[in-house]
Parts: C-alpha cells; sequence; structure tokens
C-alpha cells in the first residue's frame, strides 16, 4: 500500500470491478484509447493487473480518497510496449468528476518514488497518444521529459516522457540555501 497526502493506492480486488467499470466504459474519460472498455475488457484489466502483482510484484494500483474511502481511479507501473522495447511504464486514469484536483499528479508521484525506492529501473516512463495533454502535463509534473515521439497504430503517434534515477535523485535533494532565504536567528 502506498500512501500519500491525500490518497491510499492498493491492490485492486475483484470487488473493485462496479467502481472501474464506470470510469473504463465513460466515453470522455477513455477518449485517447481507440474505444471505452466493456464490462469483459474491464474484468480482465482488473485480472492483469493481479497478475502484474504476481509476476512483478507491482501492477496499477486503486486510489482512493482517504478522506471518503472513495475508489476514483488506478495509477502503478507497468511493463509496457514503447516503440517496440518493453519499458517500465507509470500509468493512471482518474475519474472524471474527480480531474483537475491534481489527483493523478499526486498518486504518479508517489508511484514514481515507489518505483526508484522499490527495483532497480534505472529510468520510467509514461506514454501516451499525442492529444493526451492531461496526461503528458501530469508527467511533466513529476520531473518527466519528453524523449520520444513515435508512430503507433494504436495511437497513430505517441510520446514516452521518461525521469531517470539520477535525475529523481536530484529532485530529492532539498533546494541549496541562499543569502535570500537564509534568516537570521536572534535579531
Amino acid at each position: 500500500m502506498i500512501e500519500t497526502e491525500r490518497l491510499m493506492l492498493r491492490e485492486y480486488t475483484p470487488d473493485d470491478f462496479d467502481a472501474l467499470y464506470e470510469i473504463m466504459s465513460d466515453p470522455e474519460t477513455m477518449q485517447h484509447y481507440p474505444a471505452p472498455f466493456d464490462e469483459a475488457r474491464t474484468r480482465r484489466w482488473i485480472e492483469w493487473n493481479l497478475e502484474n502483482y504476481a509476476q512483478y510484484g507491482f501492477g496499477l494500483w486503486a486510489v482512493i480518497l482517504k478522506e471518503t474511502g472513495e475508489f476514483i481511479g488506478d495509477c502503478g507501473i507497468t511493463i509496457q510496449n514503447i516503440d517496440g522495447e518493453m519499458l517500465p511504464e507509470i500509468g493512471y486514469h482518474i475519474h472524471k468528476k474527480h480531474w483537475r484536483r491534481g489527483y493523478a499528479k499526486e498518486a504518479a508521484r508517489a508511484v514514481r518514488d515507489w518505483a526508484f525506492l522499490n527495483t532497480e529501473y534505472d529510468r520510467v516512463y509514461s506514454y501516451m497518444k499525442y492529444t493526451n495533454v492531461g496526461s503528458y502535463s501530469t508527467a511533466i509534473a513529476n520531473g518527466m521529459k519528453k524523449v520520444k515521439e513515435y508512430p503507433d497504430p494504436k495511437n497513430t503517434i505517441s510520446y514516452a516522457y521518461a525521469i531517470t534515477r539520477a535525475e529523481w535523485e536530484k529532485l530529492q535533494r532539498p533546494a541549496p540555501c541562499t543569502e535570500n532565504t537564509v534568516s537570521a536567528k536572534g535579531s
């Protein structure tokens, strides 16, 4: 389980189907996918993540609002085909009624940190359809840089963003003090 200021990320269970289906079957939420998910595809999504937990020790996790206990989406790390390479990818889906509140950024940042603290990966990625401004804005907000743009039969064109372990480590260091930020004691 991963905990942030406002969120808890936990493994999926079959009981998450109804809440997930509400998100994955919505045409607006899934506008950057070839099509919204039907019931069978949504059930397979949960099964796929349960398989990922067993095989890799990670997958997409259910995102729960701590304040209410509400299931609002998923976020995690999966191994994805990014321009012909199988790479660790941070992905996220947040229910549209919770968009623009920073939940995807908060969850993705926690997953990014978890990945560097708990895996040997030297770089983690996020990839998305070129039209998915929200997704690449979240990637940028979490320190990722665009590393690739490539033709993708599923997305027409996909963008790949990434952050290296060294870049992440720099983000973890406190900013150096400057003359303007130091205050005098005892004055």
